[in-house]
């Protein structure tokens, strides 16, 4: 991480300084000749958010109780996005259960599957 934070030892302003990888970030000197020191900060980790796209499971103990329903509906439509980029084009899971829809009501067809179209004598609206 070549950014350190430095903070001004009068004023305690603080500052983001370029580093090399290759050098030691113990101080800086400005162009007053005031040293600032370095400022140490904890990384910011979240080892809760990373659900495995491929596992219910998963996603039933990392997401209990957290969010709104909207939340969960994003976060399941985020991980269908990773499985589909995974196998190169669509989720299977969710062609999975698009298929076991049809089956279940004699062939007809998830309603998120078809164009939609609302018409009546005076207009008609198709929605992709």
């Amino acid at each position: 991480m070549p950014l350190y934070l430095f903070a001004h030892p009068d004023t305690g302003e603080v500052k983001d300084i370029f580093f090399h990888m290759n050098e030691e970030p113990k101080e800086f000197t400005d162009k007053e000749g005031v040293q600032w020191h370095r400022e140490w900060s904890s990384p910011q980790l979240n080892t809760q958010g990373s659900i495995n796209p491929w596992s219910n499971s998963d996603f039933v103990d990392k997401t209990k109780g957290k969010g709104t329903m909207g939340d969960l509906l994003d976060r399941s439509a985020e991980l269908s996005d990773k499985r589909a980029q995974e196998v190169g084009g669509k989720d299977p899971l969710k062609e999975k259960y698009y298929n076991k829809y049809a089956k279940d009501r004699k062939g007809a067809p998830h309603p998120d599957t078809v164009n939609k179209t609302f018409e009546n004598k005076n207009f008609k609206i198709e929605l992709d």
